[in-house]
C-alpha cells in the first residue's frame, strides 16, 4: 500500500495542510450545519468573505483569533473553537520550529545569543517581513503573512504574566547589517530601546572588534521550564534541534555565561543602540 493510501486509511490530509486546520475546519462546519446556516449567512454574521469561510472550513487557512470569537458566539460554540486557538496559530510556524515553540510557551526563563540578525521575539513586524521574505525558495504572500503574525504571536512571552525573565546578546553585525531599507532598521533599533526598558528584558551587544568568543559558533537558546527543566535549542538552515541532554545543556549555559562576560552591559549596549539609531 502506497503513502497515499495510507494516509488516506488514516485520515491524515494528503497535502500540506496542518491536521489542526483541518480539525478546526471540521468542527466551524459541523457547528454551522446544526444550526442550519450555509456558509454566505455564517461570513455575513462574521463579517468575513463566504470565500474565507470556506477556506477555514477545508483547513487551507488558519483562523485569526477574531474569527474564533466571533464564530464562537454565532454559533454557539461553548469554548470548542477557542479552546484550539493556540495550536491553530502554532502551526503557522514552520514545522522545524513547532515543538521547541510548544517548550517556549512554558519558560520561566529564556537566555539566547544571536549574532548576525536580531532575535524573533525582538523584530518588529517590518523587520520580521524582511526576514521572512528573503526566504529561499521564496515563499508565497499568505505563508510569509502567517509566519510574520505567528512570530509576532510569540512576543506575548516578554509580557505575559507571570513574568519570563529573558536575556539576549546580539551581535553588533545584527545591528548594522541593514534588513529591509534604512528606515526599517531604524524602527527596528528604536523597538529593541524599548524592549530592553522592560524591567524582564536584558539586552546585550557584543561588539564586532571583540575578537573569537563562543557565539561565533552560531545561535542558541537556553530557556528553563515551569518544571525547573533545562532546554536548549540551535537551528541552521531550517534545522532544529531540541536539546535535552543535560551535559550539552550545562555547557550551553557555561557559553552564555561567557557570552555576557565579554559582551558590553546592558547601559553600555543601550548607548551603543543609540548611536546606531542615530540618537547619540
Amino acid at each position: 500500500m502506497g503513502t497515499s493510501s495510507r494516509q488516506k486509511r488514516q485520515g491524515t490530509p494528503v497535502d500540506n495542510r496542518p491536521g489542526i486546520w483541518v480539525g478546526y475546519g471540521k468542527l466551524v462546519k459541523l457547528y454551522r450545519e446544526r444550526l442550519g446556516m450555509t456558509q454566505q449567512e455564517l461570513s455575513d454574521a462574521l463579517g468575513y468573505s463566504v470565500e474565507l469561510v470556506a477556506s477555514v472550513e477545508r483547513g487551507r487557512r488558519p483562523a485569526k483569533r477574531a474569527f474564533t470569537e466571533g464564530a464562537e458566539a454565532t454559533l454557539n460554540a461553548g469554548g470548542a473553537l477557542a479552546v484550539l486557538q493556540d495550536d491553530v496559530d502554532l502551526a503557522k510556524l514552520p514545522a522545524f520550529f513547532q515543538d521547541f515553540a510548544q517548550i517556549e510557551t512554558e519558560a520561566v526563563s529564556r537566555f539566547s545569543s544571536d549574532p548576525l540578525l536580531v532575535p524573533g521575539l525582538l523584530q518588529t513586524e517590518e523587520y520580521a517581513k524582511a526576514v521572512v521574505s528573503a526566504h529561499c525558495p521564496p515563499l508565497s504572500e499568505e505563508v510569509i503573512d502567517q509566519r510574520v503574525e505567528a512570530r509576532l504571536n510569540r512576543q506575548k512571552l516578554l509580557t505575559r504574566t507571570p513574568l519570563v525573565e529573558t536575556c539576549f546578546v546580539i551581535g553588533e553585525q545584527a545591528l548594522t547589517n541593514t534588513v529591509g531599507t534604512a528606515d526599517v532598521m531604524k524602527n527596528q533599533l528604536h523597538h529593541l530601546l524599548n524592549q530592553g526598558a522592560l524591567r524582564n528584558v536584558s539586552i546585550q551587544v557584543m561588539p564586532a572588534d571583540r575578537g573569537i568568543h563562543p557565539g561565533l559558533d552560531g545561535s542558541m537558546v537556553i530557556l528553563e521550564t515551569l518544571e525547573h527543566r533545562r532546554v536548549g535549542y540551535i537551528e541552521s538552515q531550517e534545522v532544529g534541534f531540541v536539546i535535552t541532554n543535560p551535559t550539552t545543556v550545562s555547557a550551553f549555559g557555561l557559553r552564555h555565561g561567557k557570552l555576557r562576560m565579554q559582551a558590553l552591559n546592558i547601559e553600555q549596549s543601550a548607548r551603543l543602540i543609540k548611536r546606531l539609531a542615530g540618537e547619540a
